[in-house]
């Protein structure tokens, strides 16, 4: 008998699909390089970023049909960078490919608008034929990861308020980051060097959360983070 095709690998007679055009975004260079090495010829990989506001800026211009993004990188992660370019850029699909199997973190790109979350344990095989699926419009999930996405999304508000809550959803993506790093204890001139921006934009990032919170003092803030599991 013989052994099954690796997936991507033409059939003859088949009517073989468009090659999907991927952008990698991961802040190690080795890592990104053994990527491009699995994926080999079936795929096209477009491009590649190491930093959030890059990925960002080369996703739009380059118009990838699947960005394989790492979920933890300085300046907000895989989470900022679906969130950065989703709205402008709806048809782009994103597949998250990180060390991580933290529920939380699932949860967090699948609610910024992921189409998958693998860890880097994949196969190179497993990845090829992840990355043609979510080309294709399917939702792919390591089997251990998609039990936590069906519970996170089976859960009332009660049950979930970090997910389903009116009032986090009223707030920018970069509002959210600035949230999560002032409930974590970092100052503003901290929050500024992690996110690349100045202080006086940390601070009224943090003028607007409060507002739109209706909360008065930072000590709020936190402990309405801490209730949300943002923290």
């Amino acid at each position: 008998m013989s052994p099954p095709p690796v997936p991507g690998t033409p059939v003859p007679g088949e009517i073989v699909p468009p090659v999907p055009r991927v952008f990698i975004v991961d802040d190690h260079a080795l890592f990104r390089a053994g990527v491009r090495s699995e994926l080999g010829t079936v795929v096209e990989v477009i491009g590649e970023a190491d930093e959030v506001p890059a990925a960002i800026e080369m996703i739009g211009e380059r118009q990838p049909d699947v960005v394989l993004v790492d979920v933890h990188m300085p300046g907000g992660g895989g989470q900022a960078v679906i969130e950065g370019v989703g709205l402008e850029h709806p048809a782009i699909r994103f597949l998250a490919l990180s060390v991580s199997d933290a529920p939380e973190d699932v949860i967090a790109v699948v609610r910024a608008g992921a189409r998958g979350y693998v860890t880097k344990t994949i196969s190179g095989p497993e990845l090829i034929e992840a990355v043609i699926r979510v080309a294709g419009g399917d939702a792919v999930f390591s089997p251990r990861l998609a039990g936590f996405v069906l519970d996170a999304f089976a859960l009332t508000p009660e049950d979930s308020p970090a997910m389903l809550d009116p009032e986090l959803d009223q707030l920018s993506p970069r509002e959210r980051e600035v949230l999560r790093l002032i409930a974590r204890g970092f100052t503003y001139k901290e929050i500024g060097a992690e996110l690349t921006i100045s202080t006086k934009t940390v601070e009224s990032h943090v003028s607007s959360v409060l507002r739109k919170l209706q909360l008065s003092t930072r000590h709020q803030l936190t402990r309405w983070a801490a209730e949300r599991r943002l923290i």
